[in-house]
């Protein structure tokens, strides 16, 4: 199996959430990789687990020739590398190692110690396995990590001249304008909240998700130099009505979530024509509205899976700003508790949802929850989201 067969593998595992500690990641990821990129794994001289220096220890160091460190790896579990910077440093200096990576299995970050700057001035490449192609992440774990190149020194070498590079600045100034397309197309969640925060507190009025996402693109497009006409599309007044029973709960205001790892695929119009819900099984789910429909997978997947709660709250990457599901409300909204009142509903299993989304957005999430389920996204489970 290539390097890119092992990634492939390895995505779908951190998407269905298999890499729940620190042990998983470096035996599932980690040492996984480094095999696949010529690394005698399970030669400890040229491997070292839990290297120590002066009573303190590295995930692992590499060693070229074998005993000799010539890179130190400290492992995370997924979403807690940050901030480890400092002490890998110290490790690296300590040792006069050239070459320091950081990963939780899915961000590995490259660094230069000996270079001059901050920690992320230092920083060489940072590359997310699941949202990058993955033939790009193939050549970038080769171009630093293949057994070979690193003990030529090539690797290293590699690493200094795309540190040294002056271009990159132009490479950056060139991807602005595509960052900006992709974080239009994405619906992202905190520029669509910041949009709608503005025109309330310009008119008095919040506009849902949709509107602001339309409005966004069409400015991209450049189809919206004049304003949206209030007679054509009017704004709808902020709703703020007392708690009430999930399933008698009106429809909140929607703001988007950020992109889930995978791309997601709209759902398919499910049977019968025209109406808002899902198809699983055979069985058809009808729902009030897309929201609607997002509850009602979450509490069929945790009814036919009871670990499945656990695991999807447990992944990584859920909003920027928001957990899409948690078993306390208040773990929600991490920096907005004021939305936990009006943006989160109690599901029938207990748990709580956070409700400010687009139909974008619900389709993504239910599109990581069938990957959580290891359901068929749109072949097992397909519906409609509503117009």
């Amino acid at each position: 199996m290539g390097v890119e067969q092992d990634i492939e593998a390895i995505r779908v595992g951190i998407r269905a959430g298999r890499f729940s500690n620190e042990a998983s990641v470096s035996q599932g990821i980690v040492l996984r990789l480094l095999h696949a990129l010529g690394w005698p794994s399970y030669d400890t001289d040229a491997v070292w687990p839990e290297y120590s220096l002066s009573g303190r220890r590295v995930d692992y160091a590499l060693c070229s020739p074998p005993g000799k460190p010539i890179a130190f790896i400290e492992v995370k579990q997924i979403g807690q590398s940050d901030g480890a910077e400092r002490q890998l440093f110290e490790y690296a200096f300590h040792d006069g190692v050239p070459m320091a990576i950081l990963t939780d299995g899915r961000e590995w970050n490259f660094f230069l110690p000996g270079e001059q700057g901050d920690y992320g001035e230092r920083r060489v490449y940072k590359l997310d396995i699941v949202d990058r192609d993955v033939k790009e992440c193939s050549e970038r774990l080769e171009r630093y990590l293949l057994h070979s190149a690193v003990a030529s020194g090539a690797a290293i070498q590699a690493a200094r001249d795309d540190y040294r590079n002056v271009s990159k600045n132009r490479q950056m100034l060139a991807a602005f304008p595509k960052a900006w397309h992709q974080i239009i197309a994405d619906e992202d969640e905190m520029l669509l909240e910041i949009v709608a925060d503005r025109v309330e507190s310009l008119y008095g009025f919040k506009p849902g998700p949709d509107m602001v996402a339309a409005f966004l693109k069409d400015s991209v497009a450049g189809r919206a130099a004049q304003p949206i006409a209030p007679a054509r599309t009017p704004i709808q007044p902020i709703q703020r009505p007392a708690p009430v029973p999930a399933q008698e709960a009106a429809r909140p205001l929607e703001t988007i979530a950020a992109p889930t790892p995978r791309t997601a695929v709209p759902l398919r119009t499910a049977v019968p024509h025209g109406q808002t819900g899902f198809s699983f099984e055979g069985q058809f789910y009808p729902a009030r509205n897309a929201i609607d429909t997002l509850r009602q997978v979450f509490d069929l997947f945790i009814k036919w899976d009871p670990t499945f709660g656990e695991r999807f709250a447990g992944l990584p990457k859920h909003g920027r700003t928001r957990r899409y599901l948690a078993r306390d409300a208040n773990d929600l909204y991490r920096d907005r508790p004021d939305l936990v009142r009006d943006c989160s509903i109690k599901l029938d299993s207990g748990w709580w949802m956070s409700t400010n989304y687009s139909k974008q957005t619900i389709g993504q999430i239910i599109a990581m929850a069938c990957d959580v389920a290891n359901v068929a996204h749109g072949r097992d489970l397909v519906g409609s989201l509503g117009d």
